[in-house]
């Protein structure tokens, strides 16, 4: 063999960290989504379970959602999201009435994440305020946070840096995000980054547009409605007070979403 040919062979050997973890991660999914699903919770500072002065919520009007996707294409846009990759999602459903609905789906920003619990390496974790985020640089992309989440909110990024497509930048907005690396998971954070700075310069995150999640401000309906839960006076906190029936996703896991869907009229409880 020539020395060239050594050269490259010894190249192609050279996986690095994250792609050799990532790989040995999904052969192996199929064996260890038992332990996962039951492990139990890890023992972690008061800060990551929340408990700060505000937590945020999301409310979503199924009734008025018109499936416009703009939520998803702004979502893409400031988050510098290749259109393969999806932090939100917009399904057609269908009530027992037969009558279709749109379901918008984001990360559910657990209070008792499944994600969370399962990482090796503490890379996502829950911040005072109750956002569940990540730490790029801690993430090997095992993928068991995808295992784990019931609500498929998490996406891995199986390429290079490539950018945002030009069908959503700039018609629904320009990148507010630095770019992540291949081979980590990545999420929904409810615009954190919006949210830190708006704070910070005295705005009200669910009022202020520059302070609030990026799907909110583009909804042409108001189907979205965000805000601090542990303020009485807050849009999500009046919100859900005028709401009759609100519903969270899988309420049986206990997983005690911080999103709430004001679900279809055909499936709400008629008033005696």
């Amino acid at each position: 063999m020539s020395e060239e040919q050594k050269k490259q062979e010894s190249t192609k050997s050279n996986l690095s960290r994250r792609e050799f973890i990532a790989a040995a991660g999904v052969a192996a999914t199929a064996l260890v989504v038992t332990p996962i699903l039951t492990l139990p919770p890890k023992s972690a500072p008061e800060a990551q379970h929340g408990g700060g002065k505000h937590k945020w919520g999301m409310l979503i009007d199924m009734n008025t959602c018109i499936g416009c996707n703009y939520c998803t294409y702004a979502c893409q846009a400031v988050n510098d999201l290749p259109g393969e990759m999806l932090y939100n999602i917009v399904t057609t459903e269908t009530t027992q009435n037969g009558d279709e609905f749109f379901l918008s789906r984001p990360c559910m920003h657990c209070e008792d994440p499944p994600c969370v619990h399962v990482c090796p390496v503490e890379a996502t974790y829950v911040r005072d305020d109750g956002i569940v985020t990540m730490d790029y640089d801690l993430c090997i992309g095992c993928r068991y946070c995808e295992v784990a989440c019931p609500y498929e909110a998490r996406v891995f990024n199986w390429n290079d840096y490539v950018g945002a497509s030009a069908a959503v930048v700039p018609q629904f907005g320009t990148p507010e995000v630095d770019p992540r690396p291949r081979g980590v998971m990545e999420k929904c954070t409810f615009c954190q980054h919006r949210i830190d700075p708006g704070l910070e310069r005295g705005l009200v995150p669910g009022i202020d547009a520059a302070a609030t999640p990026a799907c909110v401000v583009a909804c042409p309906t108001g189907a979205r409605v965000f805000g601090d839960l542990n303020d009485a006076e807050s849009p999500i906190s009046l919100a859900l007070e005028s709401c009759k029936t609100p519903i969270r996703l899988r309420e049986d896991l206990s997983t005690a979403p911080k999103v709430y869907y004001i679900p279809p009229k055909a499936t709400q409880v008629e008033e005696v």
